[in-house]
Parts: structure tokens; sequence; C-alpha cells
């Protein structure tokens, strides 16, 4: 068996950017839409994620919870002023906007016709828009209507559900590392 020492990197190792470097470089054209996600914990962890990802940015749709805020805050560790963010009222007006900014629009659903994650491929120059939503119904189907094709991550237990948290998190590094 082989012998390794591991330490953990300093945070001066990790060479993060500075909240105004981070505005000025070059993002992953995809952007993560909160389609009804009612839990604040939630969507600090899609701000996080974002971050992590270099994510185009986050929009906020219906009663979606919204920073400022002390539990969204919490979870978020300050990405919320790292990651571009909007809001809109309906996630219709998002998606539109969107799709005439040359967006593809696919919402994170288990759906008939839907394409399993680890088979969907984009083209490096694609701008992509990932609708995910409620964490009881899922994406409305207001929003359904409008996405261009549903990415469903293939799961084996009984419960066939994820959180929103770790849904965002495992269909941003397949689709980053896909670019």
């Amino acid at each position: 068996m082989i012998s390794k020492s591991f330490t953990k990197k300093t945070i001066e190792e990790l060479d993060r950017f500075s909240v105004a470097e981070i505005k000025e470089i070059t993002r992953f054209p995809v952007w993560i839409i909160l389609d009804d996600v009612r839990s604040m914990h939630n969507v600090g962890s899609a701000f996080r994620t974002a971050d992590a990802f270099n994510g185009a940015g986050i929009c906020l749709c219906g009663y979606t919870p919204q920073p400022p805020h002390r539990d969204i805050h919490k979870t978020a560790l300050g990405a919320t002023e790292t990651v571009p963010w909007q809001y809109a009222q309906q996630v219709s007006q998002a998606l539109v906007r969107l799709k005439e900014e040359g967006y593809q629009v696919w919402a994170v659903e288990q759906a008939h016709n839907s394409i399993a994650l680890q088979d969907i491929s984009f083209d490096p120059t694609d701008k992509i828009a990932l609708v995910f939503g409620n964490e009881v119904s899922g994406v409305s189907d207001e929003a359904l209507a409008l996405c261009d094709g549903c990415i469903e991550i293939p799961q084996w237990g009984a419960k066939h559900s994820l959180n929103i948290s770790v849904t965002v998190g495992i269909v941003l590094w397949e689709i980053v590392k896909k670019l």
C-alpha cells in the first residue's frame, strides 16, 4: 500500500478571485432558473454552486426568496455578491428573455421524453438555461411549456428524489464539464 501525506491548501494557495475580479472574468454561459423554490437554504446553495462553477447567473422566479436575507447568506457564504442575479415575477418572463438572448432552455425534471444527464451533449458555444423547480411539485407546467427539452438524473433508489441543492451541483458539474 502506498502511503501518502495530505495537507489542506491554505486560503492563499487557493488563489481565489476577489469580488471585483470575479465580476470581470468570462463566465460559462449557463443560467440557473429557480422556479418557485421555497427554501432559502436551497437558494443560498444554488448561489454557492453557481459561484463554484462560474455560471452566468441565477434568475429567481415567483415566490423564490431573494437576497439579502440571513438564511440565504448563511448558505451562500457571500456568493450573492459574486454571482449575477435577477428576479422575475413570472418564470415565463425569464425564459422568454433568455430564449431571445439565444439560450436553450432545459428543465431539470423527471418527465416523459427527457434525456438522461449523461447522454446530453452541448456544443461549447451553446448558451444554456437550466430550470429547477419547486421542492414538492417540480418545474411548473408554465415553464415546461417554454423549454426546449428536459434533463433527468437517473436514480435507482426508492425515493427517486434529490434535494434541489444536490441536483444543481450534479447538473452544473456535468454541463460545465461538457462545455
